[in-house]
């Protein structure tokens, strides 16, 4: 599957994609730099009902947001070097306790996604285009 969207679209990907796959909790986005990782992700919060501020947290790892009871992670792995490091930033218990976590660099610690992972990969069209596939 895969869907071609414009900034203009954000609201309504987003919307797709949790109508699609809302019963996955841990979302991974492979894309290079620039590619909307983080703007998609703050699409997504806000469908969910994020209030606060969402932005990225490559210095941080992770942010934790609180809706309703439920808890949500965005992730950047971006800055960490390996998976004992990743260990290290609480990575793996935050994965256990989110009800939705949203990583973006998931490739600089793979080995510690749990195999119901759900992936998506945004490629650059063009300045305005992306098109998201979801293997």
């Amino acid at each position: 599957m895969d869907m071609i969207y414009t900034l203009s679209q954000m609201e309504s990907t987003a919307q797709g994609l949790l109508k699609k796959f809302g019963n996955k909790p841990i979302w991974a986005f492979h894309a290079p730099m620039g590619a909307g990782k983080t703007t998609l992700i703050t699409e997504l919060c806000k469908q969910l009902g994020v209030l606060d501020r969402v932005n990225s947290p490559t210095f941080a790892i992770m942010n934790e947001y609180q809706v309703q009871g439920k808890v949500i992670y965005h992730m950047d792995w971006y800055r960490l070097q390996n998976e004992a490091e990743a260990s290290r930033a609480g990575v793996e218990m935050a994965l256990e306790e989110a009800h939705y976590c949203f990583i973006e660099w998931p490739e600089r610690a793979i080995q510690l996604l749990p195999a119901d992972t759900q992936y998506f990969e945004i490629e650059i069209l063009d300045p305005e285009h992306r098109r998201i596939f979801i293997p």
